[in-house]
């Protein structure tokens, strides 16, 4: 576990907690919006990022340069990378959560019970959502969407890696709030060069509603070890693709191709391969061939060993191999015996956030589909679309990998609570 460095000066706690208090008052605010008032302010933060794209891409370019000299990997950099193209996809995102449901205000359940009380339970605002995260700029925007959506304030402690990115992007969000007459509280972002910060935002009781950690391993165990805000486990995505004695190989290769290949540096990004053993002979040598070509590096049991015979980029895997998020051109390939030996190896090393299985079986499918216990779960199709934008979300906040109050990519509902409202006339009840 890497532990969140101890608090050094009483002045950063006090900035955090100040600017928690700000955004609980801005909270309230966003709590009462309509849903025009809304959208209309996404829609002006749209057009309002690539009208600015300029000074966001020149304060990318920094962070970028500044991350070279640090010998930061190239999966880290391309997280942190943005481009016209990102710009208008992240614009593109507020976009399509203007076109979502506002979830605030709806009635999940309810009545009028026999004796004339009317009952209703609504969904309403966290309050204040506190966001951790690592490298990637397109998460200040996404959070501060969403949350702005679903009634929240949002406090942002992005890491100082995109720290010039993360300041041009919040300088234009408040910008457009202060414009639509919304406090520029509602989107802040906290000090990024002390690991306090951290610390200062988790143990906000009382002022933080809820902390979504997005990161590596680290940062994730590390606030939800020392967190007393109720915290969300996030991101974390050793995915597995099994590809089944029934499957069809064409359509293996390109799922596996695109699960490894598409983008390496995402959490649904597939780590791991099985290949059942009645189909390994005939699949084993193409999709080798096919890693190769794409420069991915193969970490093989014994049988895929034998089955590269001597191709230069298949290496032994080691028993570490199986537990690895690699965010690169790595993948680990192993041979199972049958579906349950998939299913079993799955359960040991995943991290529970997106497997898939590949097969024209619709037997072996159900199987999968009920046994494996992860957030998301494919039948013929790419890891890739464990995606709060692929799963008609609109943008997401996270993809949550625990079981309480949100799994899987997390949208507009899952930032949200609910309470009871009852309307009585003059009821009381009487004395047991």
């Amino acid at each position: 576990m890497t532990a969140i460095a101890e608090t050094p000066v009483d002045d950063l706690r006090a900035r955090v907690h100040d600017a928690a208090r700000a955004a609980r008052v801005a909270a309230t605010v966003l709590a009462q919006a309509t849903r025009e008032t809304k959208d209309a302010v996404l829609l002006g933060m749209a057009d309002a990022l690539t009208a600015r794209a300029g000074e966001i891409l020149a304060a990318n370019e920094q962070d970028i340069a500044t991350g070279r000299a640090n010998g930061t990997s190239d999966a880290m950099l391309d997280r942190l990378a943005l481009s016209p193209k990102r710009i208008d996809a992240i614009a593109g995102g507020l976009r399509k959560v203007v076109g979502l449901p506002d979830p605030v205000g709806e009635v999940l359940r309810g009545g009028l019970l026999p004796g004339g009380l009317e009952v209703r339970q609504v969904r309403v605002p966290l309050g204040v959502v506190g966001m951790v995260y690592e490298g990637r700029p397109n998460v200040t925007v996404d959070a501060a969407g969403l949350a702005l959506k679903s009634g929240n304030a949002v406090l942002l402690r992005g890491s100082s890696s995109a720290e010039r990115s993360n300041t041009a992007l919040v300088a234009v969000l408040r910008d457009v709030l202060v414009a639509h007459d919304l406090p520029a509280d509602a989107v802040c972002l906290l000090p990024c060069h002390d690991r306090a910060s951290v610390r200062h935002l988790i143990t906000a009781r009382g002022l933080v509603d809820l902390v979504i950690p997005r990161g590596g391993a680290g940062l994730i165990n590390a606030v939800v070890a020392e967190a007393t805000v109720p915290t969300v486990e996030t991101g974390v995505g050793n995915c597995h693709v099994y590809v089944d004695q029934r499957a069809d190989l064409d359509r293996a290769e390109q799922i596996v191709l695109n699960s490894k290949t598409r983008r390496t540096s995402v959490c649904n990004a597939a780590e791991t391969l099985l290949v059942h053993a009645d189909i390994a002979s005939a699949f084993l040598p193409r999709i080798l061939r096919a890693l190769a070509e794409h420069g991915v590096t193969v970490h093989a049991d014994d049988t895929t060993l034998t089955a590269a015979d001597g191709m230069s980029h298949v290496v032994p895997a080691t028993d570490a191999d199986w537990d690895t998020e690699y965010l690169s051109l790595d993948l680990a390939v192993g041979v199972v015996g049958s579906l349950d030996d998939a299913i079993a190896h799955i359960a040991a090393h995943s991290s529970g956030h997106t497997e898939a299985i590949v097969t024209d079986d619709v037997s072996a499918a159900r199987a999968f589909t009920a046994r494996v216990d992860s957030a998301a779960v494919m039948v013929n199709a790419s890891t890739a679309f464990t995606d709060g934008e692929q799963l008609g979300m609109g943008a997401e906040i996270g993809i949550s990998t625990q079981k309480l109050h949100a799994r899987g990519p997390m949208g507009l509902v899952e930032l949200t609570s609910s309470k009871w409202l009852v309307w009585g006339d003059g009821h009381i009840r009487p004395a047991s």
